[in-house]
Formats: structure tokens, C-alpha cells, sequence
């Protein structure tokens, strides 16, 4: 598949972050994808991808934007970085309480294509950012 065709498919896929309708999660990957971004706890593969969508995608984090992005594509692989934005609802972050409120972090993600549909996905996230943001804690002066 073309490089622009897997562009087309993975902003098929960010469109899927708080959708109802996750029916086309199975046509964007492949049956036996590794999301190696998934929390510990998750299941594996497309399972915990759609686990996460229809929990914490649809409601803990909402009105998801980039607020910048750079998306460059070569071969199977495509690549995103940016600032991602957001709401977050309120609760439990990564093990920390945070409260609920707008953030704004740097955002990357890696995928491998197969066929025309995403593998693999790997991100890195500002998570700590974010927290900060939310005042989950609060830095100490150095």
C-alpha cells in the first residue's frame, strides 16, 4: 500500500478517540496487532486498543485535538509528533489522583502498516507534563 493510504488509515484511526462507534476498529488493524503503548493491566493487542477507546478514550479524555503535528511517512512506518490536547474528566492517572481540567503535551506515535492496515503502535507521551498540569503534584524548586 501507498504511504498516503496508511496516512489515510491512521487518521481514520485518531478519529476513533472518543467515538460511540468502534465498528471500525477491525477494518483500520490488523487481527493480531501489538499496541505496545497499552498500560500494564490491559489486554494485549487490538483487545486492550478497544478496551482503552471505550473507557478511557470515550471518557476520562475527551475533546482530544493536536494542537501541532508533524506526520511523516516511509515505506510501512508512519510517525506523528506534536501537542496533544484534551479534557480530562477527573480521577486516576497512571496511579496518581487528577483532577479534572484542560492539558496540552508533547505527543508522539509510531506505527507499522501491514497490508494497509496499522500492526504495531508504539507512543511517548509527556505524561508527567500532564500531571503537573492537572495537579496531580506539584514540582519542587531545584
Amino acid at each position: 500500500m501507498s504511504t498516503e493510504h496508511n496516512r489515510q488509515i491512521l487518521q481514520r484511526f485518531d478519529a476513533l478517540l472518543g467515538a460511540a462507534d468502534l465498528g471500525e476498529l477491525d477494518d483500520l488493524c490488523t487481527p493480531d496487532m501489538v499496541n505496545h503503548a497499552l498500560a500494564p493491566g490491559r489486554p494485549a493487542g487490538l483487545a486492550g486498543t478497544r478496551e482503552f477507546l471505550q473507557t478511557q478514550g470515550r471518557h476520562q479524555m475527551t475533546r482530544q485535538y493536536w494542537d501541532q503535528r508533524v506526520v511523516v511517512a516511509e515505506g510501512d512506518y508512519v510517525v506523528q509528533f506534536g501537542r496533544r490536547g484534551g479534557d480530562w474528566a477527573g480521577g486516576d492517572f497512571m496511579g496518581f489522583p487528577a483532577e479534572p481540567g484542560p492539558y496540552l503535551r508533547d505527543f508522539a506515535a509510531m506505527y507499522r502498516f501491514e497490508d494497509g492496515k496499522i500492526a504495531e503502535r508504539w507512543a511517548i507521551r509527556d505524561d508527567l507534563g500532564m500531571l503537573k498540569q492537572l495537579g496531580a503534584f506539584e514540582a519542587h524548586p531545584g
